[in-house]
């Protein structure tokens, strides 16, 4: 986003109406694209994530009035080849980058944290990084597919009186969820930043 203006500046002689853009940039609305280049200028917005190198990816999209559906349906079937698609709303491609778009740093700073625990445990970091993957691989696959709630998954987990009851609750003492909340919300306050 920090580069957009130089680069739409090179490009902006060559924008025809007839020409689609596709942005990644985060926070960079559809009409300033079109500020910087054509009136309407047909925009799709994309916001994906790096698992994406491995065909794992989940990219957001919302497209301008301007573009056609078989030239925002090309542009849905390139980032689907790679990944989960879903297409949003304008108006909310700047949260999305939280859901989406950043949260993979944050899963890695969370698996960081466990895998810091093993190693200070004298676990191999290597037998300790291979068990949370799978974890977290797992875990994501139960979300996805095994029809439970998030709360039935926790349950699920959670014997009473037993070891993830008590790792659960100084989870909840340290205010995971607020925690994640407060970086939800820093994440879209700077891509709003980012659209000036």
């Amino acid at each position: 986003p920090q580069q957009l203006d130089d680069v739409l500046g090179e490009i902006s002689g060559a924008v025809t109406k007839d020409t689609v853009i596709v942005s990644i940039c985060a926070g960079i609305s559809d009409e300033y694209i079109a500020s910087k280049t054509v009136e309407n200028a047909k925009v799709i917005l994309v916001m994906p994530n790096t698992p994406l190198l491995l065909g794992e990816g989940a990219t957001a999209l919302s497209k301008a009035d301007s573009v056609t559906d078989d030239e925002f349906k090309l542009v849905c079937d390139i980032f689907s080849s790679c990944g989960e698609i879903a297409v949003i709303s304008k108006d909310k491609m700047k949260e999305i980058i939280a859901i989406n778009g950043s949260s993979p740093a944050f899963i890695y700073l969370y698996a960081k944290a466990f895998i810091d625990y093993a190693k200070s445990v004298d676990i191999d970091e290597e037998v300790a990084t291979t068990l949370f993957a799978k974890s977290l691989i797992g875990s994501a696959k139960m979300i996805t597919d095994s029809g439970n709630s998030i709360e039935k998954l926790i349950e699920m987990v959670s014997s009473k009186g037993g070891t993830t009851i008590a790792g659960l609750e100084q989870l909840r003492a340290g205010n995971l969820e607020e925690t994640v909340d407060n970086a939800c919300k820093a994440c879209t306050k700077r891509a709003y930043e980012l659209s000036k």
